[in-house]
């Protein structure tokens, strides 16, 4: 496939990059600052280009069979939650581009607290209700008006929403639901998250679908 790859220098990013090359898929990686990413291969081409200017790689995109949004904000942590537009605003305009240019098949990353799921055990519940949802307030609210507008498009999105996203390697081995609650999804490594998104570029079922995703 040509994966066109956005925050390609992030977590979630840069592993989908070498996992996609790995598997001989030929990939361009958006990045604001090029340099960030050091990874030399012959099937990678890298663009300098903006997610809030689509303009700015609309060739590359129109190309492309498989779209990875895996944009983050710099720095975010517990500590640090500010005002964002990066994933509502950002990724409307990547929407934007795509349903006027014909692209249609894109991944996009949210998180598992966006919605409290009924089939984790309390505690953990109660730590994101009350801890996780207020600490982070400004990065959930921009992550759910960002799903308002993949939802309401005209693409075949998928929408991922993992749990605690680990550094550990890439395992091929998780547990997935479709438009469900997934029991007991705790964690998951970012290479795992890749892995899934390159695998399932092309199922169906999880078209228009929220994924959640867990070991």
């Amino acid at each position: 496939m040509n994966i066109l790859i956005i925050g390609a220098a992030g977590g979630i990013g840069h592993e989908a990059v070498q996992l996609a090359l790995k598997e001989g898929h030929r990939v361009t990686a958006v990045l604001r600052h090029p340099g960030k990413l050091q990874i030399d291969h012959p099937n990678l081409s890298i663009v300098q280009g903006d997610i809030f200017q689509p303009s700015t790689f609309e060739k590359q995109l129109g190309d492309s069979e498989l779209i990875i949004s895996a944009i983050g904000v710099s720095g975010a942590s517990f500590f640090n939650d500010k005002p964002t537009t990066l994933y509502s605003k950002g990724n409307a305009s990547l929407v934007s581009a795509m349903q006027r240019i014909g692209a249609k098949r894109a991944f996009f990353i949210s998180a598992s607290a966006v919605e409290i799921s009924p089939v984790l055990p309390a505690f953990v519940r109660f730590v994101e209700k009350y801890f996780v949802q207020r600490v982070l307030r400004h990065m959930y609210a921009d992550l759910r008006a960002m799903e308002a507008t993949i939802k309401a498009s005209s693409l075949n999105w998928t929408i991922i929403r993992p749990p605690q996203l680990t550094k550990g390697p890439v395992t091929g081995h998780y547990r997935t639901s479709v438009n469900a609650f997934l029991k007991n999804a705790l964690r998951i490594s970012r290479a795992d998250v890749a892995h899934y998104m390159i695998h399932n570029a092309r199922n169906e079922s999880t078209y228009k679908g929220i994924v959640e995703i867990g070991y």
